[in-house]
Order: structure tokens, then sequence, then C-alpha cells
């Protein structure tokens, strides 16, 4: 998605422009390598074509005929593994993770672009799966009550977390680093809801009879 195409002082990967006092923390995309291994399972379909392929091979009574049968089977594996490479590639491209100082928006979608606004008000937890290539995923807790379908949201998704499911930043690169600016903001935004919160008590027995039923803010 261009920018060209953006109402003005919008960002990418936003659905308008910042409110006062909200500031970008981080934003970034998914890795394609990530996407393709571990949403598109491209190591799966190249074993299962492999096996084919030695299948096929064994079973040919000739090496004419065994080269015959595996050579097309080899082609069509990687005609599918290039495939879900540009799937990968195409979902790399179009998606675009935010954390904010206020909320984490998820903005993805190859042929139709969805916007999902998660405020930290509605974010109960959040984890981090680490891979050793440096990435890892990041899934996010929502509160009781609060559910997204999963179709909507995959493949920025909880694996089969179906009857409450978890959004999750997939892939993200330096996973370690995004993990602990999220967990920050979280827990700035939690403290920052426990103060702004009045502590009420009551005022002294004395006051209290020349004002009954009032009740005053601690100092």
């Amino acid at each position: 998605m261009s920018g060209d195409f953006l109402p003005e002082g919008t960002l990418r990967g936003l659905p308008g422009p910042l409110p006062a006092g909200e500031r970008i923390l981080w934003q970034g995309a998914p890795t394609t390598a990530g996407l393709l291994v571990r949403v598109f399972h491209a190591r799966v379909v190249t074993a299962w074509f492999a096996v084919c392929a030695l299948a096929f091979g064994l079973a040919a009574g000739s090496p004419g005929a065994a080269l015959a049968t595996v050579g097309p089977t080899l082609l069509v594996g990687a005609g599918a593994v290039a495939l879900l490479w540009l799937l990968a590639w195409l979902t790399h491209r179009t998606t675009v993770y935010t954390v904010t100082n206020r909320r984490i928006v998820l903005h993805a979608g190859i042929a139709l672009p969805v916007t999902h606004n998660l405020p930290f008000a509605q974010v109960e937890g959040a984890a981090l799966r680490p891979f050793t290539d440096g990435s890892g995923d990041l899934p996010l807790r929502l509160r009781p009550g609060l559910r997204i379908a999963y179709l909507q949201l995959w493949p920025h998704a909880r694996p089969w977390r179906l009857s409450r499911t978890e959004p999750m930043l997939r892939s993200v690169p330096e996973a370690d680093a995004v993990s602990g600016i999220l967990v920050r903001a979280l827990e700035a935004h939690a403290d920052a809801s426990e103060t702004a919160l009045p502590v009420i008590v009551p005022r002294p027995r004395a006051a209290a009879q020349e004002n009954p039923g009032r009740l005053v803010a601690a100092e």
C-alpha cells in the first residue's frame, strides 16, 4: 500500500492520524522466511514431494522410467514451493504491525486490507515464542468477553486457539527487543490506569457529622 493513497497525516499501517499524545514505539512486518516455513509449511510440502518422487523412482522398472516419473514430480514440487514463497512475500509486503504507547495495530490483507485496533485496555497479556534466527511470535491474550473471528485474523492468530482467539504478531524480526518494547508499554499503561483512579476515603467522624454522606479524595 503506497503512502500516496493515504489521507494527509496518516501513517502506513494505521487507520488514521495519531491522536494527540499518542506516539509510535515500534513498527514492522513478519519475515518472509518465517511465514514460508511456519505459516505455509514449505518444509512439509518439500518433504512430501521428495517422498513421492522417491517412491515413484523405486517403483519404476528402469532408470529411464524412473526419470520420467521423478522429474515431473520434482518440477511440480518446485512450483508449489515457489507459489508458497510468493504468498509469504505478499503477506510480508502487505502486513504492518504497529505498537504505540496506547495500542497495538495489526494491518494486513493481500486482496482486502483489514486493520485491527487493540487498545491496551483490551489486552490481558502477551507472550514470546523465540526462534533460532532471532525472530519470534508474540501472541496477545485478550480480556474475557473480547473475541475476533479466527479467519479474520489468520495468519496473524495463534494456531489452534479457536474458542478464544489470540491475535499474534507473526515471525517478528528481533523479537526480544520488540517484546521488551511491548511489555514496557503495557506496564506503563497499567501504572497510568491505576494512578488515574481516585482513592476515596470517608471523612473523619466529626466532619462526617457536619457533612453527612460526603466522601473526599485522600491527599
